[in-house]
């Protein structure tokens, strides 16, 4: 008895000494990969429990974490993004800025949708596929048009930007607000020291926040396992493996533009982990947008006037994850309804989706609500929406890990292109 109880003590001295030397991204993977454990023993073993472990567990602690999250999202982008915009000369280079991002977007972007498509093309996973019921509950509003989208960038009042979280709103705002400390100069300098102070201390709030991360994470994917099952990944199996598929070959694109910029991908990922898994975690670009920005700052070394304006700028606009995802769901849904892909329906499926990508919001689910747009603008079956929505937020996590590397790289690109090297930064050591 006394060397059993020995032992355990020793095990769990051993365990907490694990735990506590290990760096916050592995602690979120563990967290992860115990959710979507703890999610699968409820699902199989214990289902009858599901719904009041859910509900009076799951769930609201899952919701919790991101209302923690997103408690700083608005405080840092907008405090960063005048700060940035106080370092930028003028008017004119945040233009330069702008056109250079919006080039680089444009361009990234067009090879995510072009690797979705053509990852969607080779691997048919839509063909043969029967025994899909089409939910009634799916409910699609209709876009509003372009020129209705871009006047609504434009706030009526910033705190109302500020208060709804509107994150294009507040970078319009951000922009205005920053040009105009330029010009007031030394009389704008009280301004400027509130800001720097709101975002110090929302730093250091997020540090805190991020304590909970595992346990928020856990509970996400615990929920999600728990409710869906996997039998729904079983059968849509090409279809996920798919995904991942297109989202690996984006990363990869994306890390040999890092290798041919000598910008040393493997520091970049190392910098980037905690971000990464956050993002993975939560399926959300908005709530792993004040990590990211940290990481590539403090532990990859871009220079702070770019990484505050571009950063913000492409969590709001940057979607390499979408593009991939509503150009590969339109072509999936083309083969389910045994359609013929025409050179007209090509273009506009492409158009579409590269369009679509860039006003997706970066919360949970939102692609679903997006595809309406793509299907409908193809000329697609609507319905179609049921047939994925059942794994999207499985999905979701790829998705958002290839948005934040997208944004991520162009940041480092506009900084390769403004020829100024990056601060050369220590190694990070391992681990």
């Amino acid at each position: 008895m006394l060397i059993s109880l020995f032992d355990n003590k020793f095990f769990i001295a051993i365990f907490t000494l694990a735990i506590l030397n290990m760096n916050l991204s592995t602690f979120i993977l563990l967290s992860l990969a115990v959710g979507v454990a703890f999610g699968t023993l409820l699902n199989t073993t214990f289902p009858e429990n599901i719904e009041l472990i859910n509900q009076s567990f799951l769930a609201p602690v899952g919701e919790s974490f991101l209302r923690l999250i997103q408690f700083v999202v608005v405080p840092i982008v907008f405090s960063s993004l005048i700060m940035g915009l106080n370092r930028i000369q003028g008017a004119g280079q945040v233009g330069r800025y702008t056109i250079k991002l919006m080039t680089s977007y444009l361009i990234t972007s067009s090879i995510a949708l072009c690797v979705g498509m053509g990852t969607a093309y080779l691997l048919q996973p839509g063909v043969g596929m029967k025994g899909f019921s089409i939910s009634a509950n799916i409910k699609i509003s209709e876009p509003p048009s372009l020129i209705s989208w871009l006047v609504s960038l434009i706030p009526v009042n910033p705190l109302e930007a500020l208060s709804t979280g509107n994150l294009l709103q507040i970078i319009f705002s951000a922009v205005l607000l920053g040009i105009g400390v330029q010009l007031a100069k030394e009389k704008a300098k009280p301004f400027v020291e509130l800001i720097e102070s709101i975002y110090h201390i929302s730093e250091k709030t997020l540090s805190i926040i991020l304590y909970v991360a595992p346990l928020g994470v856990f509970a996400l994917m615990s929920s999600t396992i728990a409710t869906q099952g996997l039998e729904l990944v079983a059968k849509l199996f090409l279809y996920v493996l798919g995904l991942v598929i297109a989202s690996s070959i984006m990363i990869c694109l994306d890390m040999l533009v890092l290798f041919v910029l000598k910008a040393d991908p493997v520091r970049f990922l190392r910098s980037l982990s905690e971000a990464i898994a956050l993002a993975f975690g939560t399926a959300s670009s908005n709530a792993a947008l004040p990590v990211v920005l940290q990481n590539i700052q403090e532990n990859y070394g871009l220079r702070e006037e770019i990484a505050s304006f571009a950063i913000p700028l492409g969590t709001a606009l940057k979607r390499d994850g979408a593009a991939i995802l509503q150009g590969f769901n339109a072509l999936f849904v083309t083969q389910i309804y045994q359609i013929p892909l025409t050179p007209s329906l090509l273009t506009a499926i492409a158009v579409s989706s590269l369009l679509v990508s860039f006003s997706t919001p970066g919360v949970p689910g939102s692609a679903l609500i997006t595809m309406a747009t793509v299907l409908s603008a193809s000329g697609l079956p609507l319905e179609a929406i049921a047939l994925v929505a059942g794994i999207d937020r499985l999905t979701d996590g790829f998705k958002t890990v290839v948005n934040i590397i997208g944004n991520s790289v162009n940041a480092i690109i506009l900084s390769h292109w403004e020829a100024e090297q990056t601060p050369k930064i220590e190694q990070i050591p391992a681990g």
